[in-house]
C-alpha cells in the first residue's frame, strides 16, 4: 500500500460528532491533530473533539494549529458598551468560539490535552502560561517539516464545496496541508487522516486550491444554520498610518511584484497605491505634505503595468488593488515563455498565451472582513481564474520548486511587513517581547526578508510607528537595544516610520544610526544619539539636520488635518464594518483611551467631563444606553463619553 495516497473511499458524515467517533476509531493512542491558522478551521469539528477528549484523559489530545480567531470577549465600561452589541450583530450570537482557546486563556487546559501554535492572535493570550509554553517559534515555512517531526496522525480543515459539482476546495487555507501532507510522507510515517468540514459560507475557489472529494477520508457537513465567517472588523487608519503608508508608497515599482501584511499600515499603503493610480494629482499632494523626496518622481506616475501580487496573505488591501487595476501584471508557469516575456522579446502568440492563462494574484491564505468574503464568492470568471491559492513554500520561498521560474516572476519585489520596535543598528522586534512573552509570531516575515536580500532588484521594508503610548507615557519604537529581536541586524534593509525612510541596506553602523535617528521621534532623537556617542557607533560633531526637528505628532496631525477634511485620506479607506455611529464612538473611545493612561491625565479628563458642557450626541449614547444614565457610575461614564464624541466631533 502507497502511504502517500489518498483514501480508497471517503466517508460521508452529517454529524460532527459522528466524525469525531470516525477519528477516534481510526487513530490509536494519542491524537496527534493539525488544523490550519485562522479562517480555515473547522470550529464546530474542533469543538466536538475537545470535548471527547476533555471527558476521555485515556485519549489524550495534541493540537498543532496556529492564529485561533476569537471574537472580542466581553469587557466592562464603556469599552464594553461599545463591543457587546458590534460582537453580536458582527459575529452573529451563534459564533461557534473555540472552546479550547477559552481555556487557554484562563489556563485551564486539561493536563492531557495540549495545544501548541505558531502564530498567535495578536496579544490575545500574553497572560497564558499554557500557551506561551507550547508555543513554538518558527518560520512559516518550517512548520509542515515539524508536523512531521511532531507525527501528526491527523488534520481537520474547513473546506467550500464546488458549485454544482462534487470537487472540494480548500479554499482559504492552501498554505500548509499539502505541504504537512508531503513532509509526513517523506518522513516514512503514513499518509494522516485528512476530515473535512463543509461550510456552504466559505467562497469556493477553483485552481491548486481544488481537490477531488476522495482527497479526504472524511467529509462532514454539518446541518444549518450556519453561522458566519470571523470576519475581522476593519480598524481606522490615523494620520500616522498614513504617513507611514504613503512613504512605503514611493518604493513600489511599476511592473514589480507586492506582498503585504494586515492591519491599519497595510490598510494606508493599499490607499495610497490606489490613490497614485487613479488620482495621481492627490496622491502626490500627500507626498508634498510629508516632505517626501520623491513628491516629484516621475516614475511615480500611474501604474502603466501594473503588479504582480505574491503575498503569502490575501486580504483587503489586494480586493481593493484589484478593483482599482494596480494589481494586473499577469505571470505564466513556463520558464521559458516568462524569460521571453521579461526581456521584451515574446511571440503574439505568447502575449495571447499570457493574456489567456497568465494569473496577477498568489496567495497561500485569506482572512478578512466579510465584504472581502463576499468579493471572492462573486468574482467574474477572468478574475477568478487571474487568483490562485498555493502552498507557502510555493509563495514564501524561492527554493524547492522552480526557482529560476519565479525569479522572473517575481521582478522587482517589494515585501512590506510591520514591526513593534528597530533598533538604531538595523534589528526588527514583531513578534515577543524582552521577557520572552509572545504577542503573535514570526509568521512569514523572516522568509520574506530573506527573499528580498536573494532576489535582484527586491527590498524588504518594514513599518512601525515611531511611538507607543502606555499608561500615560510615550516611549520611543526607535531603540538602541533590545532583550530579544525577530530580524537580525545583518538582514537590515529599509525600515519606514511616519517620519520616512531609512535606507539601511549594506550600510556601515554608523550610517544605519543617522538614518534611523532621522526617522524617530523628536523627543528621542538625542538620548538614541548620545547613546550611540557614548558606545563608539557614531562620531562625536554629528548632529541631525534642522528638519527632524519636525518629528512630532503635532507637525503631522496639523499638516496632514486638510486632507483628512477634504477626503483625501477617509478614516475608513478599505471600507467599515462599523456603523456611522459606531465610527463616532470608536474615535471618542479611543480620545478618552489616550487621555486617560495616567493617573493624572485619568484626573484631568474627568475633572473637565464634569465640569464641560455642549452639545450632545444623543444617537452614540443611545447606542452605548447612556441617554438616561441612571446612578453615579453611569452619569460619569455619560459625561466622559459626550467629552470624547466633542473632542473628537468634525466641523458642523
Amino acid at each position: 500500500m502507497n502511504p502517500s495516497a489518498p483514501p480508497a473511499t471517503t466517508t460521508s458524515f452529517d454529524s460532527v460528532e459522528a466524525a469525531v467517533d470516525f477519528m477516534l476509531d481510526r487513530i490509536d493512542g494519542p491524537l496527534q491533530v493539525g488544523a490550519p491558522l485562522g479562517l480555515g478551521k473547522p470550529h464546530r469539528l474542533l469543538n466536538a473533539l475537545y470535548a471527547r477528549a476533555k471527558a476521555d484523559a485515556s485519549r489524550p489530545l495534541h493540537l498543532y494549529t496556529a492564529l485561533s480567531l476569537d471574537p472580542p470577549g466581553a469587557t466592562k465600561g464603556l469599552e464594553g458598551r461599545f463591543i457587546g452589541p458590534f460582537v453580536a450583530r458582527h459575529f452573529g450570537e451563534d459564533f461557534p468560539r473555540l472552546d479550547y482557546v477559552a481555556a487557554m486563556r484562563g489556563d485551564t487546559l486539561p493536563a492531557h490535552i495540549e495545544v501548541e501554535e505558531f502564530y498567535f492572535q495578536s496579544g490575545a493570550l500574553l497572560g497564558s502560561s499554557q500557551a506561551q509554553r507550547r508555543y513554538a517559534s518558527l518560520n512559516y515555512t518550517h512548520v509542515a517539516r515539524a508536523l512531521a517531526d511532531r507525527g501528526v496522525d491527523c488534520i481537520v480543515q474547513r473546506v467550500a464545496r464546488e458549485p454544482r459539482g462534487s470537487r472540494l476546495s480548500l479554499s482559504c487555507n492552501t498554505d500548509l496541508t499539502f505541504d504537512a501532507i508531503d513532509a509526513i510522507v517523506a518522513a516514512g510515517l503514513p499518509r494522516p487522516l485528512l476530515v473535512a468540514e463543509v461550510d456552504p459560507e466559505l467562497p469556493w475557489l477553483d485552481g491548486s486550491a481544488a481537490v477531488d472529494e476522495d482527497f479526504f477520508d472524511a467529509v462532514v457537513t454539518p446541518p444549518g444554520p450556519h453561522p458566519k465567517l470571523f470576519g475581522l472588523p476593519r480598524q481606522p487608519v490615523s494620520e500616522v498610518d498614513y504617513a507611514i503608508g504613503f512613504h512605503a508608497s514611493t518604493l513600489v515599482v511599476d511592473g514589480g511584484t507586492l506582498q503585504i501584511g494586515i492591519g491599519a499600515l497595510a490598510d494606508a499603503l493599499c490607499h495610497a497605491l490606489a490613490l497614485r493610480h487613479l488620482d495621481n494629482a492627490a496622491y502626490r499632494k500627500v507626498l508634498v505634505t510629508l516632505r517626501s523626496p520623491a513628491a516629484d518622481d516621475p516614475a511615480l506616475g500611474p501604474f502603466a503595468q501594473g503588479l504582480y501580487g505574491c503575498s503569502e496573505m490575501l486580504n483587503e488591501g489586494f480586493k481593493r488593488l484589484v478593483e482599482a487595476g494596480v494589481i494586473r501584471r499577469k505571470v505564466v508557469e513556463d520558464e521559458a515563455v516568462m524569460r521571453r516575456l521579461v526581456e521584451g522579446t515574446a511571440t503574439e502568440a505568447e502575449q495571447a498565451l499570457l493574456e489567456r492563462d497568465g494569473q496577477f494574484l498568489h496567495g497561500a491564505f485569506y482572512l478578512g472582513s466579510h465584504d472581502l468574503y463576499d468579493w471572492l464568492r462573486n468574482l467574474d470568471d477572468d478574475t477568478r481564474h487571474a487568483i490562485d491559492m498555493r502552498r507557502v513554500s510555493a509563495v514564501n520561498e524561492l527554493y524547492g520548486g522552480n526557482e529560476t521560474l519565479e525569479r522572473l516572476q517575481r521582478r522587482d519585489a517589494r515585501f512590506f511587513n510591520s514591526c513593534m520596535m528597530a533598533t538604531a543598528l538595523g534589528a526588527a522586534v514583531s513578534d515577543a517581547l524582552e521577557d520572552g512573552r509572545v504577542v503573535s509570531g514570526v509568521g512569514g516575515q523572516y522568509n520574506f526578508v530573506s527573499m528580498a536580500h536573494a532576489l535582484p532588484g527586491a527590498r524588504s521594508v518594514l513599518m512601525f510607528r515611531a511611538v507607543r503610548d502606555s499608561g500615560g507615557r510615550s516611549s520611543s519604537n526607535v531603540v538602541w537595544n533590545y532583550g530579544h529581536t525577530t530580524i537580525p541586524r545583518h538582514l537590515r534593509d529599509i525600515y519606514i516610520s511616519e517620519y520616512g525612510v531609512a535606507d539601511m541596506r549594506g550600510k556601515a553602523d554608523e550610517d544605519c544610526v543617522m538614518a534611523m535617528a532621522g526617522i524617530c521621534d523628536a523627543r528621542f532623537q538625542q538620548g538614541l544619539l548620545e547613546t550611540a556617542k557614548a558606545e563608539g557607533k557614531l562620531r562625536e560633531d554629528f548632529v541631525l539636520a534642522p528638519r527632524a526637528a519636525d518629528n512630532t505628532p503635532v507637525w503631522l496631525r496639523e499638516a496632514m488635518a486638510p486632507l483628512r477634511r477634504d477626503g483625501t485620506l477617509p478614516d475608513y479607506p478599505l471600507g467599515s464594518d462599523f456603523t456611522e455611529v459606531e465610527q463616532r464612538l470608536v474615535k471618542a473611545l479611543g480620545w478618552l483611551k489616550a487621555h486617560t493612561g495616567g493617573r493624572g491625565d485619568k484626573l484631568r479628563t474627568v475633572a473637565r467631563a464634569l465640569l464641560g458642557r455642549g452639545r450632545a450626541d444623543r444617537e452614540a449614547l443611545a447606542r452605548m444606553e447612556l441617554e438616561r444614565p441612571a446612578g453615579l457610575g453611569e452619569r460619569l461614564e455619560a459625561r466622559l463619553l459626550a467629552l470624547g464624541l466633542r473632542e473628537t466631533a468634525g466641523p458642523l
